[in-house]
């Protein structure tokens, strides 16, 4: 039995190791890409360059898009992110708190907007209509609106792992509504809250959709569309564009790995919890 118990958790290991591949060879031929000179990265091969050139990256650090863009998406990604998490975090906790048949309908909206596609012409027309078309305000608070619902279903479970009598017990010693919010309960969300600003941070980094359609000035774009002119620009010169793809992840990693721990214990809480 136990023999068996090893063959199958060898089996999985391996598996795993496997599909993991997928994401790891193309990473490792970015990374080999970005370090060769023009000819070498033109096959876009695994293979050892002949020399290191490390001054691909400071070829393509000498574009001054590279900054702005990057505090660009900084910006943007932070901005949605912090106002993603307070407000599903407030929504999920007077749901969770007070499981009333309107509360319930309108959680099942929440639901909703993690199936339904977002419609960009009315999306498009609304944003027209409140003058924050190609604007950061626009393009935050429309990031937001596509995070909060998968962010109130993780804050939703998991505030209903919380007993109730925490909450009585902080009435009882006069805390008010909003006191007893974000001096109680907000503290013990943490896993979750780590979990929600690292995704949601890392969906807006990343998204190419929004500042393509809702932002039309150059000088607004973030790190992603930069990359997308790269292509466009550098497509000879595949060594630059692989240094630019590798400086563009660097900020993603760099956030995953501060809060990778919290990720899967975040997300099972909040799917399994309640």
């Amino acid at each position: 039995m136990v023999k068996h118990r090893r063959l199958v958790n060898l089996s999985k290991e391996v598996f795993a190791w496997l599909l993991s591949l997928v994401i790891l060879v193309p990473f490792l031929m970015v990374l080999l890409n970005s370090v060769k000179s023009v000819t070498e990265a033109a096959t876009m091969s695994l293979s050892l360059p002949s020399e290191f050139l490390f001054s691909n990256y400071l070829e393509v650090l000498k574009d001054k898009r590279i900054y702005s863009s990057f505090f660009n998406s900084l910006f943007l990604s932070t901005a949605a992110s912090l106002i993603t998490l307070v407000v599903s975090a407030m929504a999920a906790f007077v749901i969770s708190r007070n499981r009333t048949r309107l509360n319930m309908v309108v959680y099942s909206i929440f639901l909703l907007g993690l199936v339904a596609p977002m419609n960009y012409v009315t999306t498009m027309k609304v944003m027209q209509m409140l003058n924050i078309i190609n604007t950061y305000t626009g393009a935050y608070l429309l990031y937001s609106a596509i995070f909060i619902p998968f962010t109130v279903f993780l804050y939703f479970g998991f505030i209903g792992s919380i007993p109730k009598e925490l909450d009585e017990s902080a009435v009882i010693d006069g805390c008010g509504g909003g006191r007893l919010f974000f001096q109680v309960i907000f503290p013990l969300l943490k896993p979750v809250t780590v979990t929600a600003i690292i995704i949601n941070f890392l969906n807006c980094w990343n998204d190419f959709i929004i500042p393509l359609y809702f932002l039309n000035s150059s000088d607004k774009w973030g790190m992603i569309m930069v990359m997308y002119n790269y292509f466009s620009t550098y497509i000879s010169s595949w060594n630059l564009v692989s240094a630019a793809m590798i400086l563009n992840l660097l900020p993603i990693i760099v956030v995953y790995a501060i809060g990778q721990k919290y990720i899967i214990s975040g997300m099972t809480a909040g799917a399994v919890k309640g």
